[in-house]
């Protein structure tokens, strides 16, 4: 047998392919299983979330701010509504500080804004962590155009309508109307739930504030459909705003404009005219006064804003609602008390002398030798004060207070603005002796120099313009002490509670008014009459301040005196000369204005 040669059989080689198949299918299944569980997160455990940010980038929610409701005068006469301006916004959530200089730029050279101006706005906004940036305020007709036709190059940008509260009149009836400011932060956290809105305007005196919810109206809203490019598609619905309601006050603009200028020329002070019979509110005039569409802006400089709210002056006081020395024009008060406790019955006579010791203290008359033996006509004709040093101190401090609180003194009168008005001060006995407000109890007791001081109105008994108008209003009108307002409405205010009957004697009342028409006839207020005037009873006062200032000049009246349709009070502070000098001519002014529109 031949010998083969020997050929070695080829080994197997393990060349790996074999495994290929499952390292395949293992990395399938693990980028599988990775898709797998991220649409699970996406579509079941953050669907809703990423539902409602797709939501949001493809649905625009525009809110639209209400109309807020307007005052009007009596007759309907408009004294404060609203227009329309076009501003541009920011929002900061869309545009970060890396984008803003180039958008910066960009809309400074299309709007014709300075940048710093635009870089202020911008980095204030983003500093109090505002939700919508202001950068430009009342655009005019070419900025809107500009802006519209490059809109989309400003994503997080946009050109709005705003609504701005107007005061056509200006500084007339500031006081009384107020004013509306944007809302704070710290507001809009307690009133988020209320329907209030960041950019939401809100009242912050006067009857803009009283009157806030009949006013401010609810915010409507748009939903519009846009594209990546924020282009809007479609409209998908609109819930209107609804607008405030207008509030009808009892202020007439007509009298209300002879009563400012009746004040113009006084550095201070206030005028006050009200219906006796029902308590309505005429005229109501502070000096000095403050334009409220100053708050209408978005921007102020801070000196601006310090010069209005710390000037010595205190334009933003309301002095009409604010307590000062009565004068002379508390006389009646210490009458009634001296008729009602029967101790100085209304037929009494008093001498009256150049002055009566009190305490070691000669009170003076002001002619500083009296007015002989009178009466209580005769008393208020002359304003005798040592005839109402005797009768005050005789009657006491308690029948002093009484005559006083039923005339509504000590004591808010009622009216809206309740929150800016002040109590006022009427001194007695039990006062002094709990510490008189300011001191330890039983350390300042009641001395005879109080009370001669208490009878003319002086040191220890301070009221506001409003309160005296209403207690003149009870000699005005038979006996009714009457609820001063702004606002008719649905009330009757000739009902009770709002009108009652003060708990005095026809004998004293009659008493009263007669005295106080002689003022007006033959007595300290007898330039107030005029031919073409109804009869008038009045009374002067000339009040030293009590904190230390010059003298303070009133002069209070009601005509016509039989039927009594309107009072007046005039107050001229720190004006030194007399109230018929300085307050009278301006109740006259107040009086002829009246009388020329009553049957109008």
């Amino acid at each position: 047998m031949a010998n083969r040669p020997w050929t070695k059989l080829p080994t197997k080689r393990n060349s790996g392919l074999a495994f290929q198949p499952s390292i395949f299918i293992a990395c399938f299944v693990i980028f599988f299983g990775a898709i797998v569980g991220r649409l699970f997160w996406l579509q079941v455990l953050e669907g809703t979330r990423y539902r409602q940010l797709s939501a949001q980038n493809r649905i625009r929610l525009i809110a639209r701010s209400p109309i807020r409701g307007r005052l009007l005068d009596r007759r309907g006469r408009i004294l404060a509504t609203n227009k329309l301006i076009y501003n541009l916004y920011l929002e900061p959530r869309l545009v970060n500080k890396e984008r803003w200089p180039l958008m910066r730029d960009e809309l400074s050279e299309l709007l014709k804004i300075s940048r710093d101006k635009l870089d202020s706005r911008f980095n204030k906004g983003v500093t109090d962590d505002l939700y919508r940036i202001t950068l430009a305020v009342n655009l005019d007709t070419e900025q809107i155009l500009h802006f519209r036709e490059q809109q989309s190059n400003f994503i997080g940008i946009q050109v709005d309508i705003d609504v701005l509260r107007s005061y056509p009149h200006k500084s007339l009836a500031s006081h009384l109307l107020g004013y509306t400011q944007l809302i704070t932060k710290d507001e809009y956290k307690l009133l988020s739930s209320r329907g209030y809105k960041i950019r939401d305007r809100i009242g912050r005196k006067g009857l803009e504030a009283a009157f806030e919810e009949h006013l401010r109206g609810e915010w409507g809203g748009q939903m519009l459909e846009v594209d990546a490019m924020g282009e809007v598609q479609r409209d998908l619905g609109e819930k209107p705003a609804q607008a405030g309601q207008d509030l009808v006050i009892t202020i007439d603009l007509e009298l209300q404009k002879a009563a400012e200028k009746a004040l113009s020329g006084k550095n201070a002070g206030a005028i006050v005219a009200l219906d006796p019979r029902t308590g309505a509110v005429l005229a109501m005039v502070s000096r000095p006064t403050f334009d409220p569409n100053f708050f209408s802006k978005f921007f102020a400089p801070q000196k601006e804003y310090d010069r209005l709210f710390f000037s010595k002056s205190k334009p933003l006081f309301n002095r009409a609602l604010n307590a000062y020395d009565p004068g002379s024009t508390w006389k009646p008060v210490t009458a009634i008390a001296g008729m009602e406790t029967k101790k100085f019955p209304s037929d009494v006579r008093l001498k009256t002398t150049s002055c009566i010791t009190y305490g070691g203290h000669c009170f003076p008359d002001h002619n500083r030798v009296g007015f002989g033996n009178i009466g209580y006509e005769d008393a208020l004709r002359f304003s005798s004060n040592t005839f109402f040093y005797q009768v005050g101190v005789g009657v006491g401090s308690r029948a002093h207070y009484e005559a006083a609180i039923n005339l509504g003194f000590d004591t808010p009168t009622g009216i809206e603005l309740g929150y800016e008005e002040a109590k006022g001060l009427v001194g007695h006995e039990d006062w002094a002796e709990k510490g008189r407000g300011w001191g330890e109890p039983g350390l300042t007791p009641w001395i005879p120099e109080d009370m001669a001081s208490a009878s003319i109105g002086q040191a220890v008994v301070q009221v506001t313009p409003l309160q005296l108008a209403r207690a003149y209003a009870v000699f005005a009108n038979g006996g009714y002490l009457v609820t001063p307002h702004l606002v008719d409405g649905e009330i009757d205010w000739t009902t009770s509670p709002y009108r009652k009957k003060v708990d005095i004697s026809p004998s004293t009342l009659n008493t009263i008014r007669r005295g106080l028409r002689k003022v007006v006839e033959a007595g300290t207020g007898r330039a107030v009459a005029l031919p073409d005037l109804p009869p008038i009873a009045g009374k002067t006062g000339t009040a030293e301040d009590s904190t230390g200032g010059s003298d303070h000049a009133w002069f209070v009246c009601f005509a016509p005196y039989a039927s009594g349709e309107i009072v007046v009070v005039a107050f001229a502070q720190n004006t030194p000369g007399g109230g018929s000098v300085h307050a009278l001519p301006m109740a006259q002014e107040v009086l002829k204005a009246w009388w020329r529109i009553r049957d109008n």
